[in-house]
């Protein structure tokens, strides 16, 4: 297991030196959710390489744990701290309740060439969610996916009956714990860096993240059975404080963009076959791990009680939530059914 970095107060005193100066932007600091080349990492790498090859700027990163949890760096992006972040909408969930769309099970598509033009061509993503961000002063540059969604947990499970009595660890998001509701478990928030302890000390029985975050955390090697349940796909957003977006010149502004579009090409090229790739080094790397893979009869019976999770999701959200979804659901059919 990789060991958490604590936030010092070195650390937190280096920014604050630096806020005198940010509104020059020439020193830039961006934070994320994930280890040194995790999917977050090659965005945000890929961003700081476009960014200082065209342009005298440089940037910082700060990668899990540097500077606290998803919830810390949210706050110090939002106050200007930071001016660049990538979090997930499971945990911005709790500022921007709409983003709990992506945590409706068997929403998503499973193929992967779908999900990206989705993410392409999707009203929803593209138009509706950056007027969303805007109002907590975020100005959302990129949404991406990337893996879909695996669950690990202390024996193999096949069937929703089989999550009865299992703790199953969800981030701070009241849709994934209704999700889980729904598939019969015992949602457990948790922040990350408690997870690998508490799988390890059997205080959860599970959990659910992409197959290369299960990989790198070293999550197999305390909760070794994987469950393709094909439910969803992990989504994550990369946004700059707006008042700091705002404030840049009309050229840096083109800049930023231009370097958030390479990122986003470097990024999707990067996930293509890692889910595979990840799979391979935790066979490799433990005897204990079993692969269920669910079959379309045992999705069935998980398809079922997602309907429950939307209509919690449209009760949270009310009016607002249901027009996202409509367009939400409009946008898959353009790209399922062509």
């Amino acid at each position: 297991m990789k060991v958490q970095k604590l936030l010092t107060t070195a650390s937190v005193g280096a920014l604050m030196m630096g806020l005198s100066t940010a509104s020059f932007a020439d020193n830039w600091r961006y934070a994320h959710e994930e280890y040194e080349g995790d999917v977050q990492d090659v965005f945000a790498v890929a961003f700081k390489d476009y960014i200082e090859a065209n342009s005298d700027h440089s940037l910082q990163i700060y990668r899990f744990g540097e500077l606290g949890e998803s919830d810390d760096i949210m706050e110090q992006t939002q106050n200007g701290i930071l001016q660049f972040v990538n979090q997930s909408p499971g945990f911005t969930g709790s500022l921007i309740p709409e983003a709990q769309i992506f945590f409706i099970p068997y929403l998503m598509p499973t193929d992967m060439a779908e999900v990206l033009e989705f993410f392409d061509e999707s009203k929803a993503i593209n138009e509706m969610f950056p007027k969303l961000y805007a109002e907590q002063g975020l100005e959302l540059l990129q949404m991406y996916p990337e893996g879909e969604m695996v669950v690990t947990a202390d024996e193999p499970i096949s069937t929703p009956e089989g999550f009865d009595n299992k703790k199953i660890r969800v981030m701070t998001n009241p849709l994934l714990a209704e999700t889980y509701n729904a598939f019969g478990a015992t949602p457990t928030p948790l922040p990350w860096g408690e997870v690998y302890g508490a799988l390890q000390t059997g205080q959860i029985n599970g959990q659910e993240n992409p197959i290369f975050w299960i990989e790198s955390g070293g999550l197999y090697e305390v909760s070794p059975n994987l469950i393709f349940t094909r439910h969803g796909w992990f989504t994550t957003a990369m946004m700059a404080n707006q008042d700091f977006y705002e404030g840049l010149s009309e050229e840096d502004q083109t800049l930023v963009q231009n370097a958030t579009d390479a990122a986003y090409d470097t990024t999707i090229e990067h996930i293509q076959g890692l889910a595979e790739e990840s799979l391979a080094k935790i066979q490799e790397a433990s005897d204990d791990v079993t692969v269920t893979r669910l079959t379309d009869e045992e999705i069935a019976a998980f398809k079922e009680r997602a309907p429950q999770v939307e209509e919690a999701f449209v009760e949270m959200t009310g009016d607002r939530g249901k027009e996202l979804l409509e367009q939400f659901n409009a946008d898959l059919k353009a790209v399922t059914e062509e």
